[in-house]
């Protein structure tokens, strides 16, 4: 039978709407989708902008270190809080931390913002096995595997088979904290502890593994392979060596730092390593010297004035002195117990001189304020008297700026750790490694004022 026109016309116009509406549809899927894209897109695009303006505060960091160390971090002195901020810098719409250790010991729920000073730890290339195994969370067996992979004799008592794992042992000195991974023994728990992303202290995320409530960090915050010292002034003329020096030179060096009875002292000296009869005598280090000027009635202040300006070596550098002014307990108890001091002895020692510096900050100028602080017959000052090189000293000439930022809105997180060396003048960066890795590191108070806040 056969439509009316009027029919077709109408089933017409239905196929056309139809059609037109699955087009309509199409298009708008196709609008949705493109959106959804861009917005996506809008988000990559902020992301990224966001974390550049995160990598220049960075390099903004490194430079604003630079210029803090040229100018506070004079005659090896630790630059100190009041000197220059370390928490949320600004640098344009970004900001940055330098995530540093408080020099007290006092375990804190959020992080502590300064520079890290490379000598208050032991140096990997210069540490005895008894000092190393004595570090917190510490083996003797890892400790003879550390000087076994730095020493050139293989046929130690601590020798080892790297064969299995496809690698020698490398018989030269470490060039890195991290090449510790490579030494037989090494454990991510022997070496970060508690501490997985290594911002010193114990964030929610970590695992308080022996329940103790506090921190228990790896190797890596005890050791470093940077300290070095220099045997010279800031512009390069010598320091006064007191083994080889003159009567001449010796009474020019009391006299111009105001220190009364300069001949006395001079000719002392000069007569104890150069006697008349028999072989000269010579001091091992500067604090065997300051002991023995001591003895001649030379104040720790009057030594203060001359210490920047002697040594008792020929060397152009001191390697891996050990900093009082800056170590903490367990690495200056360590050192103390590797010199011979039984542990009671050498951690109340350690403990004495923290106290002692945070009750004295003005009098930490030299060696000296040890002796002050201990008194001459304590067993660590006789250890340190006893000994065939120095093991201390009050000086830094390398310091860690572990560098932290976000960019606007607390987007773009970026972290990146600089070892800075002044030791030959003009800071420079010798060390830079990116630890964006490890995840946020500054803890839950800088999470709710930069980033949470500024996403609602």
């Amino acid at each position: 039978m056969k439509l009316p026109n009027s029919a077709w016309q109408s089933n017409e116009h239905a196929s056309v709407l139809i059609l037109v509406l699955w087009i309509a549809i199409g298009l708008v899927s196709i609008a949705l989708y493109f959106a959804h894209s861009m917005t996506f897109e809008l988000r990559a695009s902020d992301n990224r902008a966001t974390g550049l303006a995160a990598e220049q505060a960075i390099e903004g960091a490194a430079r604003y270190v630079t210029y803090v160390l040229s100018n506070f971090a004079t005659n090896g002195a630790m630059p100190n809080n009041t000197q220059f901020s370390g928490e949320a810098v600004p640098v344009g719409d970004a900001h940055f931390w330098i995530i540093g250790r408080d020099p007290s010991g006092t375990p804190s729920a959020d992080p502590y913002f300064g520079l890290i000073d490379e000598a208050s730890k032991l140096n990997l290339n210069r540490a005895g096995t008894n000092a190393l195994s004595y570090l917190p969370n510490m083996t003797l067996d890892f400790a003879g595997a550390i000087v076994d992979w730095r020493s050139s004799n293989s046929s130690g008592a601590y020798a080892l088979d790297y064969a299995q794992s496809g690698y020698a042992e490398k018989e030269s000195p470490f060039e890195t904290v991290d090449e510790l991974r490579l030494v037989s023994g090494a454990t991510i728990g022997l070496l970060v502890g508690e501490d997985v992303n290594r911002n010193g202290v114990l964030d929610a995320n970590e695992t308080d593994a022996n329940g103790n409530g506090t921190l228990d960090p790896g190797l890596f915050e005890y050791v470093t392979v940077y300290s070095r010292q220099p045997n010279f002034h800031a512009d390069g003329s010598s320091l006064t060596n007191v083994n080889l020096a003159s009567v001449a030179r010796l009474q020019t060096l009391f006299q111009s730092a105001g220190v009364g009875n300069a001949s006395g002292l001079a000719t002392s000296i000069y007569n104890y390593t150069h006697p008349r009869n028999g072989r000269p005598n010579t001091f091992p280090g500067v604090f065997g010297f300051y002991l023995f000027c001591r003895n001649l009635g030379l104040s720790s202040a009057d030594f203060a004035n001359v210490y920047h300006n002697v040594t008792t070596s020929t060397n152009l550098y001191t390697y891996g002195l050990l900093n009082i002014n800056t170590a903490g307990v367990p690495v200056m108890t360590a050192l103390f117990m590797g010199l011979g001091v039984d542990q009671n002895t050498a951690t109340g020692a350690a403990q004495s001189l923290v106290a002692y510096r945070q009750q004295n900050p003005g009098n930490l100028n030299s060696i000296a304020w040890m002796v002050d602080a201990l008194g001459n017959n304590n067993a660590v000052v006789q250890a340190l008297a006893a000994a065939n090189r120095d093991y201390i000293t009050t000086q830094s000439y390398q310091f860690t700026a572990d560098v932290a930022a976000v960019g606007p809105f607390g987007r773009g997180y970026r972290r990146v750790k600089f070892i800075f060396d002044i030791s030959e003048g003009s800071p420079k960066i010798i060390y830079r490694q990116d630890l964006s890795r490890l995840g946020w590191a500054l803890g839950e108070k800088a999470r709710a004022a930069w980033v949470a806040k500024e996403t609602q």
